[in-house]
C-alpha cells in the first residue's frame, strides 16, 4: 500500500494525515472537491513533493476516482471526504446523504472492482449519546443527528460489502478532534476567533456536555496505523483520552488565550445560547481494541497541544482571512488550473 488515495485530503484532518504519509515518502494522491471546509492552503508545503499530487473533483464521480486509481496504480483509499457539521445538518440534511452516503458507495465499488484496501474515517457521534460508561465497537448505533445518521449508515454499507463481497473495509471511528488548520466553524476555532474579535463565544445549553477530545496529529498517526495493520471488517475507536465538558474547555482556551496576549477578563464574553435540537450529552469511547490489535495511544498531552493549537491561530492570520474571503479559490485557478 505505498500508493494511497486521499478522499477529502485538502480539509482539516484529511491534510494532516495527507502530510503524514507524504513525508514518510508514501506516493499520495489527494482528491477533492473543494467545498467550503476544503483549503489547498493546508498542503501548500507539500507542493515541491515528487510523491504528492492533488486533483480537484468529487467522490460520487466515479468515472473520475477510476481515472485515479488506474493512473496512479493505487492500492488503498482512504475517506475523508464527507460533509461534518452537525448544524449545517440540521438546517441542511440533503447534501450530508448525498456526499456521505452516495460519494462512500462509490469508493467502495471502485475498491470492489481493482481489489483495493478502503479505509472510512467514521465519527463518534454515531453511538449517539454515551450516558455512562465508555462505547465499545460493538456498541449500538444510535445517531440523533442527519450527519451522525449519514455516517452510520455508510458504515454499515462498508460492512456489508466486506460481508457480501469480500472487499478489504476497515473503520475508524475517532472522538472530537482540533488542532490547526481547523475550519472556523468548529467549537475551538470559534471559541479562539471570538475572543480575537471580542465577539461572543456562543455556548449552547448550560455547557455542560461532554466530549473527548484527541488532538489531529495523533488522530493522523492512528489512522495510518489502522491503515496498515487494521484488520479487514474491523471497527477501531480512536480517543484522545480526555473528557471534558464543553464550558470547562471554553474557560481553558481562554485562560491560554489571556496568558498568550496578556488580555484579561475575556470570560466575560461567555454567552449561554439556546441549544441545538437533539444535543448529545456525552461521546465516550472505549480504545482497548485499537491499544491491544494496534499498539496505539495517544502521544500529545492535552493542555501543551490544546496552547499549540491557540498560538497557531494567532500566528496565522492570513490564513484566517482567506478561509473568510474565499481566496484560496483563486489561489487553486493559478496553481493548478482544471483537470
Amino acid at each position: 500500500m505505498k500508493r494511497v488515495l486521499i478522499t477529502g485530503g485538502a480539509g482539516f484532518i484529511g491534510s494532516h494525515f495527507t502530510r503524514l504519509l507524504v513525508k514518510e515518502g508514501i506516493y499520495t494522491v489527494v482528491l477533492d472537491k473543494l467545498t467550503y471546509a476544503g483549503n489547498l492552503l493546508n498542503l501548500k508545503d507539500l507542493e515541491s513533493y515528487e510523491n504528492f499530487v492533488f486533483v480537484k473533483g468529487d467522490i460520487a464521480d466515479r468515472e473520475k476516482v477510476e481515472e485515479i486509481v488506474k493512473e496512479y496504480k493505487i492500492k488503498a483509499i482512504v475517506n475523508f471526504a464527507a460533509e461534518t457539521h452537525v448544524d449545517r445538518s440540521i438546517l441542511n440534511p440533503e447534501p450530508f446523504y448525498e456526499t456521505n452516503i452516495k460519494g462512500t458507495i462509490v469508493l467502495l465499488e471502485v475498491a470492489k472492482k481493482y481489489g483495493l484496501r478502503l479505509l472510512q474515517v467514521s465519527t463518534d457521534e454515531v453511538y449517539g449519546p454515551v450516558l455512562t460508561g465508555y462505547a465499545d465497537e460493538n456498541y449500538p448505533l444510535n445517531p440523533t443527528s442527519p450527519y451522525s445518521s449519514s455516517k452510520a449508515a455508510a458504515d454499515l454499507i462498508a460492512l456489508s460489502y466486506f460481508k457480501t463481497f469480500g472487499v478489504d473495509v476497515v473503520i475508524t471511528r475517532s472522538s472530537n478532534n482540533f488542532g490547526p488548520n481547523q475550519y472556523p466553524e468548529k467549537f475551538i476555532p470559534v471559541i479562539i476567533l471570538s475572543l480575537m474579535e471580542k465577539q461572543k463565544i456562543p455556548v449552547y445549553g448550560n455547557g455542560r456536555q461532554k466530549r473527548d477530545w484527541i488532538y489531529v496529529r495523533d488522530n493522523a498517526i492512528a489512522i495510518r496505523e489502522v491503515l496498515f495493520k487494521g484488520r479487514s471488517g474491523e471497527i477501531y475507536n480512536i480517543a484522545g483520552n480526555k473528557e471534558i465538558e464543553n464550558i470547562e474547555l471554553v474557560n481553558k482556551v481562554i485562560k491560554i488565550y489571556e496568558n498568550l496576549t496578556g488580555e484579561e477578563w475575556l470570560s466575560t464574553l461567555i454567552a449561554f445560547v439556546k441549544d441545538r435540537p437533539a444535543h448529545d450529552i456525552r461521546y465516550a469511547l472505549s480504545t482497548d481494541k485499537i491499544e491491544k490489535e494496534i499498539g496505539f495511544k495517544p502521544t500529545y498531552p492535552f493542555d501543551i497541544a490544546l496552547s499549540e493549537t491557540v498560538k497557531w491561530y494567532l500566528d496565522n492570520l492570513d490564513w484566517i482571512n482567506t478561509i473568510k474571503t474565499r481566496d484560496f479559490e483563486e489561489y487553486y485557478r493559478k496553481n493548478y488550473g482544471e483537470r
